[in-house]
Order: C-alpha cells, then sequence, then structure tokens
C-alpha cells in the first residue's frame, strides 16, 4: 500500500495543479509562469543528481574504475530515449506556433497537452525506478528517499498541471475540459511507474543504469523545452530565482528523507 500511494503521489500535483483552471478566472500572468517553469526545471535538476544519478554512481562501486560506465550510459541512453520521442510524437511547445514531431491533424490544445505528457514520461520512469529499488531491498535506496523524490516531483507537477491547463481556457477550450485535458497529461507518470515495478525482478542488476536513463531524460526535458519556454523573451530573472527556489527545495527533501 505505501508503494502504490507513492507511485500516486506526483499523479496527485497533477490533478491538483490543473484543478486551478476550474476556479482562476484569469489566464496565468507571465511572471508567474516564468517562475513555475523555472521552479519545476530546478526540482527536475536537483532529482536528477541526489535520487538519480549519485545513487547510480554508488550502486556501480564494484566495477572500480568503470563505476562511471552504468550511469555514464544509462544517462546517454536516456537523452537518445527523450530526443527521440521530441522527434516522433506531434507536440507543441506552449507559446510556441509551430508543431514539433510528425505531422499530425491534431488540434492545438492537444499538441500542448502531448507536450506536458512527453514531460511527464521520464518523471514516471524515475519515481517507478526508485520504489523498484525499494521493493527489491537496495540498501543504496530507501522508502523515505523514494518518497522524497516522489513529492518532489509531486510539487513541481502542481505548476505543470496549471500551466497547461490554463493558457488551453485563455484558448477558448472550456473549463472543464482544459481540466481533464490537464490531469490526462499526468496520467503517464502512474502507469510508466506501475510498468516499471511490473519488472521489478528483471531490473534489479540493470539498476544503476536505469536511474542514470531517467536522469538523463529528465534533464532533457529541462534544457530543452522547460528552460526555454521559462526565458523565451530574455527576461530570465523570475525563472532563474524560480529555478534555485525548486532545486533548493528538492535538495533539502532528498538529503533530509533519504
Amino acid at each position: 500500500m505505501d508503494i502504490f500511494f507513492g507511485l500516486m503521489i506526483p499523479f496527485l500535483g497533477t490533478v491538483l495543479g490543473a484543478s486551478c483552471v476550474l476556479f482562476m478566472r484569469n489566464e496565468l500572468n507571465k511572471l508567474v509562469e516564468k517562475v513555475l517553469l523555472g521552479f519545476a526545471s530546478g526540482v527536475m535538476v536537483a532529482a536528477s543528481v541526489w535520487s538519480l544519478l549519485i545513487p547510480a554512481l554508488e550502486l556501480s562501486q564494484d566495477y572500480g574504475k568503470w563505476a562511471f560506465v552504468p550511469a555514464a550510459s544509462g544517462f546517454a541512453a536516456g537523452i537518445a530515449f527523450l530526443y527521440g520521442l521530441d522527434k516522433l510524437i506531434p507536440h507543441l511547445h506552449l507559446g510556441g506556433e509551430k508543431p514539433e514531431g510528425l505531422r499530425s491533424g491534431l488540434t492545438k490544445t492537444a499538441m500542448l497537452a502531448l507536450a506536458v505528457t512527453l514531460h511527464n514520461i521520464p518523471e514516471g520512469m524515475a519515481v517507478g525506478v526508485v520504489f523498484a529499488g525499494v521493493i527489491t531491498g537496495n540498501q543504496e535506496i530507501t522508502l523515505a528517499g523514494a518518497y522524497a523524490l516522489a513529492v518532489g516531483i509531486a510539487i513541481q507537477n502542481f505548476p505543470e498541471g496549471a500551466i497547461i491547463s490554463m493558457p488551453m481556457k485563455s484558448n477558448g477550450t472550456g473549463k472543464k475540459k482544459a481540466f481533464t485535458y490537464g490531469v490526462l497529461s499526468g496520467i503517464v507518470e502512474p502507469i510508466g511507474a506501475f510498468l516499471t515495478i511490473m519488472i521489478t525482478g528483471v531490473i534489479e542488476k540493470a539498476l544503476p543504469f536505469l536511474l542514470a536513463f531517467a536522469a538523463g531524460a529528465m534533464l532533457f526535458v529541462v534544457v530543452e523545452e522547460l528552460i526555454p519556454e521559462a526565458s523565451g523573451d530574455g527576461d530570465s530573472d523570475g525563472a532563474t530565482l524560480g529555478f534555485a527556489a525548486g532545486f533548493l527545495i528538492m535538495m533539502i527533501l532528498d538529503v533530509a528523507l533519504g
């Protein structure tokens, strides 16, 4: 039951964020949007380092001077995986006009939702891999540390849920429909996490690689999408302060609870 609840925490963050569209009348303030995007970026970077890459390196100590190989190869594979999805899945970045990925007849609203869904794939993988480490009894990964990652991702999912739903309402989408799109964009997280848990026995020896894989995938999203969106017009002060706050909070969560 503890594992199930832990896997659902990030999705709850998305749902709560998306629900803002049901209560807020106006579109999201641009400065607030920048701060929230920066905050989400900071959380993801800190989570990638403390919750994923450092444990991956610690789990590879038996390799001696080659201990970096599982983490480095997993990190590169995670980058390559998200790069491939970015080129294949039709999506539209917040504030963008030109869709990315394969051509499709999807509406602008659907492609905005797919862009956030793309963000959420590596987050679901990260939570699933960490809880898989808990299930296998790995000493480098504690239940408290896994919960710290889940809570951290839930915190950054809250602004992401709002950021996807609020612009949809501003573009003419009804409140309930915008809320539904926001919720659906986050459903990939628990699905991905549960699928990872189901193959726990298979992935046990590959845990360092998979932890680094999730880190690479998350950092691809940060550098490719979140940071450019946060400072797109050249005014990056709000995004920078948001990033610092997100990084600090996630670092404290992981060190204090991990």
